[in-house]
């Protein structure tokens, strides 16, 4: 064989295998760390499955609660979010889930979601609204951010403080009873 030919089939084989080299990376070695890290941790959950992560699961607690009925006074959480409600039970108020090959941690202790929420400000920046979205809920308390949502927010505060909602709900009962 000609060093042409050799060329031609070596470099496109070179390409192919960075590019194996790469999708297992990503696709299986960082999720795999990543679960091994926090199970070291303490934080469980259920085990990545390559590229598809836990939404088959997902998709069939869904489909499994859907297609039972649910009377009046039954809890709804079970029956709208399954797998959370599922997960929770088993590997406790923390825990990690794969949405493919993105591992979300789930945090329901309160505790933790406030630490979490005050000490990452600029980690959860808010959305840039639609254009209709922004004319429909104009510039309140949902759209601003900084200095002039604090102030907002001192302002909006003080209408919901306890001593005035309880006026207000005691003012309404009188009104349904007259």
């Amino acid at each position: 064989m000609s060093a042409l030919t050799e060329l031609v089939i070596l470099v496109p084989f070179c390409f192919f295998l960075v590019a194996l080299i790469k999708f297992l990376y990503d696709y299986l070695w960082v999720p795999l760390r990543i679960q091994r890290l926090l199970n070291s941790q303490g934080i469980k959950g259920p085990p990545y499955k390559f590229i598809h992560g836990n939404n088959h699961e997902v998709t069939k607690m869904k489909k499994e609660a859907l297609s039972k009925p649910l009377g009046l006074t039954d809890d709804i959480f079970p029956k709208v979010q399954p797998h959370i409600y599922t997960w929770i039970n088993r590997y406790g108020r923390n825990y990690l889930y794969w949405n493919g090959i993105r591992p979300e941690l789930v945090i329901s202790e309160p505790e933790l979601v406030k630490e979490v929420l005050k000490n990452s400000e600029n980690t959860f920046p808010k959305k840039k609204p639609s254009i209709f979205f922004s004319k429909l809920l104009g510039n309140g308390l949902v759209l601003l951010e900084g200095e002039k949502w604090v102030k907002h927010r001192k302002l909006a505060n003080h209408v919901f403080h306890g001593e005035r909602l309880k006026v207000k709900h005691f003012r309404t009962e009188q009104t349904i009873v007259s």
